[in-house]
């Protein structure tokens, strides 16, 4: 058990804390709960409960998953790939049904970690993972054009067609005053990090566009005239649970389980790349699931890493978890003095900020570079993003990872019938007498979703210690979009450390995916090769 679950935060502490990490990681702390207060208000208005419920997530989940989770930098609460699980849950089984489906989804991610699943979720195809994400975003925003364009319209309907529908049969219900709030919510949150890098664009947002709504009495939509009073204590309750009817829960938490794990691994991941670091998943995985069986008994909704506020954290020195820790100790003395006063956030307004988050969501660069890879990465992608879109999250995961298992079996049955690769056919696998200073790496076999993450970390490894790095590529027959994003992001780690990298045995069609999404951009002129022996005479 001691080595399933060693939260980085204890591990850290038998190191000792020097003062002035300490002092970063306390103002980096401050900086991401300013920036985590809009969101949590938003998240949680557009989840179907109220804002206060988005605030005691954001400060337990928060505070747990610093504090026993297996990242250093991971930062904890409500995002928005929750928005379209939550108001589902909520609206088919109400408050009580979602705290339930919250805590079982809290039960099977501690089992997860227990039983050490956290390592498979690295098996994920990268196509799968931006379908469902751009998908989750592009629900967002439609969410969002009620609240965003002042509209009278009292129940939108939860399936996409329909709500889409809905709005156009309502335009004429639009309020030009919430439409200008939105706007200039937007313009404020892309615009002002030019002019106050550290104040959040939200944040400015949310208090400009409340104070001009206050004084200026613009008609339009407050949190208080849609959600009534605020609370801002945080009170313990035990949900009433009809035994019988416990199975109806099964399957939302499954649903909250898989986003959860699958959000929280790879927002940490993320962070490891920013950090040159390394957390523990099954670690991360069971703080996850604390977090989710003790946030509802106080108010709190699903919780999981949260990529933009982890990424901020970093940008902004913290390096413990006590950043996270502060962060959660923020968003409590805010609450508790401050959050009373959020009641008069103009609807539009908090649709505005959402409207940006969908669109860093989307990640709609990553989309299109998809699109320009292989037939069965674009089937992948396209399969998950229009399934998320117009059925379910859960069924778009579930055809996304088995379409992605077919199609690679199909692809290792075209490759077995093909003729061996006549490209680097030098027998020279004696390494022992290499010049002082370069290394060798040989990929061998595909480099695809299930063996990317593991070539990844070898290269960095190995290319850390080198001056000249010769990877060795003669029996790579294909690479997939999964491949192609671990391989250039391991290329610019090794890279950054002034190590020359050098390619050998690149067959053509992995030769032109390397070329199209800029993975060649990154070596210096001259470093790919068709032979090991001439990229050994050029590393001499």
């Amino acid at each position: 058990m001691n080595k399933i679950f060693q939260p980085k935060f204890f591990t850290l502490l038998k190191q000792g804390f020097s003062r002035k990490q300490l002092t970063t990681d306390a103002l980096s702390g401050i900086v991401v709960g300013i920036v985590a207060l809009p969101l949590a208000i938003a998240f949680a208005a557009a989840s179907g409960v109220t804002p206060d419920k988005g605030l005691i997530t954001a400060v337990i989940a928060g505070f747990i998953i610093s504090f026993l989770g297996g990242s250093r930098v991971q930062i904890g609460g409500p995002t928005g790939a929750f928005i379209i699980i939550v108001y589902s849950i909520v609206e088919q089984h109400g408050v009580q049904g979602l705290m339930i489906s919250t805590v079982l989804a809290g039960m099977l991610l501690v089992l997860m970690g227990v039983l050490r699943l956290g390592n498979l979720l690295k098996y994920i195809p990268h196509p799968l993972i931006v379908g469902f994400t751009s998908g989750i975003a592009l629900v967002i925003f439609s969410t969002q054009i009620r609240d965003a364009l002042g509209m009278d319209i009292a129940k939108v309907p939860s399936a996409f067609i329909e709500k889409w529908s809905c709005y156009f049969q309502n335009l004429h219900t639009i309020n030009p005053y919430a439409v200008g709030v939105t706007i200039l919510t937007i313009l404020i949150i892309v615009f002002s990090r030019r002019v106050v890098a550290k104040i959040p664009g939200s944040f400015l947002a949310i208090i400009f566009m409340t104070l001009a709504t206050y004084f200026l009495e613009l008609p339009v939509t407050t949190i208080e005239t849609f959600f009534g009073e605020i609370p801002s204590t945080i009170e313990f309750s035990l949900p009433t649970i009809a035994w019988s009817s416990l199975p109806e829960y099964l399957e939302p938490a499954l649903t909250i389980a898989l986003l959860g794990a699958i959000e929280s691994l790879l927002s940490a991941v993320v962070a490891d790349g920013m950090i040159s670091g390394n957390h523990r998943s099954n670690t991360e995985l069971i703080a996850q699931g604390a977090a989710n069986i003790v946030a509802p008994f106080f108010g709190g909704i699903p919780a999981t890493g949260a990529i933009a506020r982890t990424a901020t954290n970093v940008k902004n020195g913290g390096r413990t978890p006590v950043a996270g820790i502060i962060h959660a100790i923020v968003l409590l003395i805010i609450m508790l003095f401050v959050g009373r006063w959020a009641k008069l956030i103009p609807m539009s307004c908090l649709a505005g900020v959402l409207i940006v988050v969908a669109y860093n969501m989307s990640e709609w660069r990553s989309f299109r570079s998809i699109l320009k890879a292989s037939f069965f990465d674009k089937l992948v992608l396209l399969a998950t993003f229009f399934l998320t879109v117009i059925v379910d999250l859960v069924v778009a995961i579930e055809v996304g990872i088995v379409l992605s298992a077919l199609l690679f079996m199909k692809r290792m049955t075209d490759i077995g019938v093909k003729l061996p690769n006549d490209i680097d056919n030098d027998v020279i696998d004696d390494y022992s007498q290499l010049p002082a200073g370069v290394n060798v790496y040989e990929i061998s076999g595909p480099l695809f979703f299930a063996s990317a993450k593991e070539y990844a970390e070898v290269i960095k490894s190995t290319g850390i210690k080198s001056d000249t790095l010769i990877i060795r590529m003669r029996h790579v027959p294909f690479i997939d979009s999964t491949g192609l994003k671990n391989f250039q992001d391991a290329l610019e780690i090794v890279t950054q450390q002034k190590v020359r990298v050098i390619l050998s045995g690149v067959n053509n069609e992995v030769m032109k995916q390397l070329d199209t999404h800029g993975v060649l951009q990154l070596l210096k002129p001259d470093s790919v090769f068709d032979s090991f022996e001439k990229a050994l005479e050029n590393a001499e």
